[in-house]
């Protein structure tokens, strides 16, 4: 099982277009199932091993850099892929490709098919949690492989590891990405390559994440976030739209939650008071489950559900849904410019090295809580569940199945047996 390796020798692919990236981010549009970790496990896959549009050392240093930012982490992780890939272009290719299937499903839903939604103890949806049991595994073993070797680094990710199932929320998450710089800040080297899995690419800039933004640029988005925090709550209150108070209400929403995900619900379902049915929230969030792809676009089906003096139906699904994906977006654009400097610099890789490792353990816990939990544990059977975890895993680092061919299967293969 060698997950870390196929990559080591072969060159990067640089450049690219814009349809490759709306195809590819298509494609885990519709298969990506499992949570923002599982999706991070996805992209690692897709992007690390298999397209090589980045090196590990640079998905870890972008995935360190979304945890730290407000918004859908995983969702603003492929947006920086696309920007990496194709431009401001490629970003929403990436974002469109990868938001469009759950939100299309979930608005229409809303809109009454209720033979969408699913009972979670259906089998072929414990078959996805299966899958993503496996697809996250396979991620955190590729990652440790590379990010995590020595002794030093490999006690920076079990202690994050430790500290994030110890404090299962943002805060503990943010410590271990805090403490784990701290710690390679003042324990570790700057990385070298025979210690990042890429030594003989020949590539100058492997690990170079191509930003297209300029620091100016950069500012202005991060202002226009400010501005738009500030002045939506005004502009609702003085105007009294509906439609301002829709946007006002999402748009808080995706810019004071970290990690996106289930952390976002709790807030949902408090700035959605009052517009959308107690019951109707439930039905949907259960509804959210069953499909791939971002959590954050269950925003269109509270959109699509709203009653009384806002709007409702496609309007205020559209309004929702870029209100809650904004702020993310904007906040992502603002950072990134710095960033890319920032991780060059040599008190800054030795921070990042210890931050990667981190990562390495926070992904760790994850697979344990909630993914294992709730694909393993939680099934009527977990022995079964258990058995296609493990096969899912076998195939993804020894057979190299795709993703997607393996989630399918997994669902099909809970919906026979679990």
């Amino acid at each position: 099982m060698t997950s870390g390796q196929p990559h080591s020798s072969a060159p990067l692919a640089t450049g690219g277009s814009v349809r490759e990236v709306f195809t590819t981010f298509l494609g885990l549009g519709l298969t990506s199932f499992g949570g923002p970790v599982a999706h991070l496990g996805y992209f690692r896959t897709t992007f690390v091993e298999r397209r090589r549009w980045l090196t590990d050392r640079a998905y870890a240093d972008l995935v360190a850099l979304c945890q730290f930012l407000p918004g859908p982490a995983s969702s603003q992780v492929g947006m920086a892929i696309g920007l990496h890939r194709a431009g401001m272009l490629g970003l929403l290719a990436a974002f469109l490709a990868f938001t469009l299937p759950s939100a299309v499903i979930l608005v229409a839903f809303a809109f009454g098919m209720q033979a969408v939604g699913v009972s979670p103890d259906a089998g072929w949806l414990a078959g996805l949690k299966a899958a993503a049991v496996a697809v996250v595994a396979h991620a955190v073993l590729g990652m440790a492989k590379n990010l995590a070797v020595g002794r030093e680094r490999a006690t920076i990710a079990v202690a994050g590891m430790i500290l994030a199932l110890l404090i299962p929320n943002v805060y503990g998450q943010v410590g271990v990405i805090v403490l784990a710089g701290l710690a390679g800040l003042a324990w570790l080297r700057p990385a070298s390559p025979e210690h990042d899995g890429h030594e003989g690419t020949g590539v100058a800039g492997a690990d170079q994440l191509h930003v297209r933004l300029g620091r100016r640029a950069g500012s202005v988005c991060f202002g226009l976030f400010l501005a738009l925090l500030a002045l939506l709550p005004v502009l609702a209150g003085a105007t009294e739209s509906g439609a301002a108070r829709l946007a006002d209400s999402f748009y808080r929403a995706g810019a004071l939650v970290f990690g996106g995900g289930h952390v976002v619900l709790p807030l949902l379902q408090a700035e959605t008071a009052g517009l959308v049915a107690r019951e109707d929230f439930l039905a949907g969030y259960g509804a959210a489950q069953a499909v791939p792809g971002p959590l954050f676009t269950f925003a269109g089906y509270l959109g699509a559900s709203t009653e009384g003096a806002v709007p409702g139906g496609l309007a205020g699904a559209s309004i929702a849904l870029l209100a809650i994906f904004l702020p993310g977006a904007l906040i992502l654009l603002a950072a990134l410019p710095y960033w890319e400097a920032l991780r060059r610099a040599p008190l800054a890789q030795r921070t990042l090295a210890g931050v990667n490792a981190g990562v390495v353990g926070l992904l760790a816990a994850a697979l344990y809580d909630p993914v294992f939990t709730a694909g393993v544990l939680a099934v009527d059977v977990p022995v079964r569940a258990l058995a296609i975890a493990v096969a899912a895993f076998v195939a993804l680092s020894a057979w190299k199945a795709p993703a997607w061919a393996v989630v399918i299967a997994a669902a099909l293969l809970g919906w026979a047996v679990l």
